[in-house]
């Protein structure tokens, strides 16, 4: 390979970059807007539930009991109502997505210790929120049956049996994302679906522009070899994309505060090895059609929904099919979304991530030798 030829490919690319404002801007702009697009969208958590109480017993037992949800940042009291209609109008207006009935003898079933059912309303037109708020839900009343346990009132009237019970403590720790904020898992997995969209997009415009604007004849006529011409044409959005990479950690940093736990070096050092097949498949694109409008398409389809729905960055693939989840080790963002949730939540070390890096090693060797095989320096 001629270092020289190498470079004078890689020169003529970058100064049809910066004559392209378009390209340019594209190539370090969007990452960023996706990242503030999705980062602020795409959330998973629950906060402020609209909630709408039924409260029949009205007594300082149920107002305490009340309260504790008033007190979570994770429910809104909006309105206190008498009729069990009014309640079923705010949730079917939307404006409550749980609602909170408290029976007439719920105070004098808690002074004899015996079991009170509450009935909590949730609007299931959101499964997934209904799901977490019950969660929520049952989390709070376990802790105020714990404290209600602890009473010396509850301890008199309560069943014999019931109190020669041992009181359990579950003392739960969560590793790696103490306050479960979606963020801390979605910006990673988010930088990996983005550099894998703008990486082909942008070289999927590059060997089909040549041929578009008739500029291929006179690089057939050099004497430059095709790997040579891959690298020089390739070198440019390396190099951009890596800045690209730079740009999005210190966003995911210091605008939405995303822990990065890991080592910095590991994190651009994989971040490279991806962006070469990244890279590759978008050249390999532009080789296949030679039409920038097709390779543009067909470098949005192949890229962005299978690093979106089946790299794991926001369903779990254990939770697909068995089927889809056997597809989903031929997505090379699968293993980019490990390797960055890892090094930002875990701070994982080289060693954890081998099996991972070798499959994007194999995936960039691979589309380059075939964008090298597939490539012809011919007219037809």
């Amino acid at each position: 390979m001629n270092l020289r030829r190498v470079k004078a490919v890689a020169k003529k690319e970058m100064i049809q970059i910066l004559r392209d404002w378009r390209s340019l801007g594209m190539a370090i702009a969007m990452p960023l807007l996706l990242l503030i697009l999705f980062g602020y969208a795409l959330t998973l958590d629950v906060d402020q539930v609209a909630t709408v109480v039924l409260d029949r017993d009205r007594t300082q037992v149920s107002a305490d009991f009340v309260s504790r949800f008033g007190r979570s940042r994770y429910f809104n009291i909006r309105e206190h109502v008498s009729t069990y209609e009014a309640l079923q109008r705010m949730i079917d207006s939307g404006k409550a997505q749980m609602g909170l009935v408290i029976p007439y003898d719920f105070s004098e079933k808690i002074n004899k210790g015996e079991e009170i059912p509450v009935q909590v309303i949730l609007d299931g037109s959101d499964s997934n929120t209904a799901t977490i708020i019950l969660g929520y839900v049952e989390g709070l009343v376990q802790i105020y049956a714990l404290d209600l346990s602890r009473t010396p009132q509850y301890r008199v009237y309560s069943h014999p049996v019931k109190r020669s019970l041992p009181l359990v403590d579950l003392q739960t720790r969560v590793w790696f994302n103490a306050e479960l904020e979606s963020k801390n898992y979605i910006i990673p997995g988010l930088i990996a679906v983005i550099m894998m969209v703008i990486a082909a997009l942008l070289t999927s415009l590059t060997i089909a522009r040549e041929w578009e604007r008739g500029s291929m004849e006179q690089l057939i006529s050099t004497p430059i070899k095709n790997m040579e011409l891959i690298v020089g044409k390739l070198l440019p959005y390396f190099f951009i994309g890596l800045l690209d990479v730079s740009l999005s950690v210190a966003m995911g940093q210091f605008v939405f505060q995303v822990p990065l736990r890991g080592n910095l070096l590991l994190l651009f050092g994989s971040s490279a090895i991806f962006l070469v097949g990244a890279l590759g498949l978008g050249f390999l694109l532009s080789v296949v059609t030679r039409s920038q409008l097709l390779a543009s398409q067909l470098a949005m389809v192949v890229t962005f929904l299978p690093a979106f729905l089946l790299s794991g960055f926001m369903y779990s693939i254990s939770n697909m099919p068995k089927a889809i989840q056997v597809l989903t080790y031929l997505i090379p963002a699968r293993y980019f979304v490990t390797i960055l949730k890892g090094i930002y939540l875990k701070g994982i070390g080289p060693k954890v991530i081998v099996a991972e890096g070798v499959f994007l090693v194999l995936f960039s060797l691979g589309v380059i030798a075939i964008s090298n095989r597939k490539f012809k320096k011919k007219l037809v």
